[in-house]
């Protein structure tokens, strides 16, 4: 089997990566296809997967639409060479698009239930799988599993923490460290919505500053004020920086979901809503605020609870204990598609096999 996956996000890459690997080792060949906006190119080449990137992704509203005409013509052109038996994508509407022209099956993973993006691709997509948790209904081709995109690669059966960040970092064995994470806003589903005010920002890395080292990730520009936080490590390593680190505070949902189901205490500042971050919250491990208000007091909470690293591996393993390997699962579903739709609609307890 030939798949073509097209990467519209770093955490694509590592939602993929493993299933990639596993697909390998059983005969079936990969092309990735992305844009470059954060790190994605140095994700795929640092996971030694093919890759074809079509060049810088576009901001501005008319950028976006030429930008739909040019990665649409790209994707099909890659398709045409590559003759791929399935597509897939964490929602790309290049990738259905392409399929769709090509007759070719185009399986989404989704999980944030941006409608403004679902309608491009959902019309030209065969089936959807997503998390149990998201509360959008997509209609006769969602396929619900329990679990969450993260635990494609940050799952125990995937991801073994160690702690060779802290030379790179200049950390001591022991020293106490927090992550920060702010977004660009320039993603169609930021308009309108907010994070952290600069005034916030302000009071709560002063705050921080006093107790820990900080480490800031941003995905757009960081003021000089800032700079002296900047993180400098490579982009394949920042989920042992999380999972080491005191505290994550952020405006990006995936990370903050990252640092959770990694047992880090997270908390994600984000008016946009994400029902993986809430489901997270149930089990103690992120605290999701609307509005900035409240965000120190919580920090100054968090530091209060008693053997904090503790509580929240135990919270983690709860977590783990009630969520499928998505990986694997996809695995399966993948390799037998399309009757493993049909199979897992009529007996969805089947997922459970793949614990």
């Amino acid at each position: 089997m030939k798949i073509l996956i097209d990467i519209g996000h770093p955490g694509h890459v590592h939602l993929f990566r493993n299933f990639a690997y596993q697909m390998q080792e059983k005969g079936h060949q990969f092309l990735f296809t992305c844009r470059e906006k954060e790190f994605e190119i140095e994700l795929l080449k640092a996971a030694k997967l093919p890759f074809v990137s079509f060049g810088k992704k576009y901001n501005t509203t008319l950028g976006k639409l030429f930008g739909l005409l040019k990665f649409d013509i790209l994707s099909l052109v890659q398709g045409l060479k590559f003759k791929p038996d399935v597509f897939m994508s964490h929602g790309s509407p290049y990738a259905a698009h392409a399929a769709a022209i090509l007759r070719k099956p185009h399986i989404s993973l989704e999980d944030s239930g941006n409608w403004e993006q679902m309608k491009l691709y959902l019309p030209f997509t065969d089936c959807v799988l997503t998390p149990d948790v998201l509360v959008e209904d997509l209609g006769v081709k969602q396929i619900k599993y329990q679990s969450y995109h993260e635990l494609a690669y940050l799952h125990p059966n995937y991801f073994t923490p160690h702690q060779q960040h802290r030379a790179v970092l200049g950390l001591t064995p022991e020293q106490p460290y927090v992550v920060v994470r702010f977004v660009s806003w320039n993603a169609s589903h930021d308009r309108g919505h907010n994070g952290f005010s600069e005034k916030a920002k302000a009071a709560i890395i002063d705050y921080l500053a006093a107790r820990y080292t900080v480490f800031i990730t941003s995905e757009g520009y960081l003021p000089p004020k800032y700079e002296p936080y900047k993180i400098k490590i490579a982009p394949q390593d920042i989920h042992h920086v999380l999972a080491d680190a005191t505290l994550f505070i952020g405006e990006g949902a995936t990370m903050a979901a990252e640092s959770g189901v990694l047992g880090t205490p997270s908390i994600y500042v984000n008016s946009i809503r994400r029902s993986y971050n809430e489901d997270q919250e149930r089990y103690g491990l992120v605290y999701n605020f609307q509005t900035e208000e409240g965000v120190l007091e919580k920090i100054k909470e968090i530091e209060r609870i008693p053997e904090l690293q503790k509580t929240f591996a135990q919270r983690r393993q709860s977590l783990l204990a009630d969520k499928i390997d998505i990986t694997a699962f996809m695995v399966w579903f993948v390799e037998n598609y399309p009757l493993s739709r049909q199979t897992i609609t009529q007996n969805p307890q089947l997922q459970f096999q793949y614990k």
